[in-house]
């Protein structure tokens, strides 16, 4: 397994990025200031873009991982990989998502603790309802964890 960071061409991962990130023009606001690192284990599994948010920030914009090998351990390698990397130049590390009960309970188990919200961020970005798990994503939800 390796963990390689993708400087160009970040696009070509389109198809996993739109798992966690459903509009493309939304990738576009993030993709080219963003860091993206894979994670290869006998072919991609996982991807995920971070990006500096000034004041000892730094956030994970799209993190996603092929539905097929989801569950297994790779999302959260990943994340360990960020904060092992950032830890010593940054001084937190945040993540936003809706109110899924898929996601929400993913990253507290990851040790992020609930920080703020963004009321109707979902609802005034996107083009259209987004809906995980048959929840409708309405506030972006805002997860920290000092590193």
């Amino acid at each position: 397994m390796e963990i390689k960071e993708v400087k160009y061409n970040k696009k070509q991962y389109i198809s996993l990025l739109i798992l966690a990130d459903e509009q493309e023009e939304m990738i576009d606001k993030y993709i080219k200031r963003g860091t993206m690192y894979v994670l290869d284990d006998n072919g991609i599994k996982c991807e995920c873009v971070v990006t500096d948010e000034g004041n000892g920030i730094i956030e994970i914009k799209n993190i996603a991982t092929i539905p097929a090998y989801q569950h297994k351990g790779y999302a959260k390698m990943l994340i360990d990989f960020i904060i092992s990397k950032y830890k010593h130049k940054y001084s937190i590390l945040q993540v936003g998502t809706g109110n899924s009960p898929l996601t929400v309970p993913f990253y507290k188990k990851c040790g992020f603790k609930y920080s703020h919200s963004i009321k109707n961020f979902f609802t005034d970005n996107y083009d259209h309802d987004i809906y995980e798990n048959g929840v409708k994503l309405v506030d972006m939800l805002y997860f920290r964890m000092n590193l």
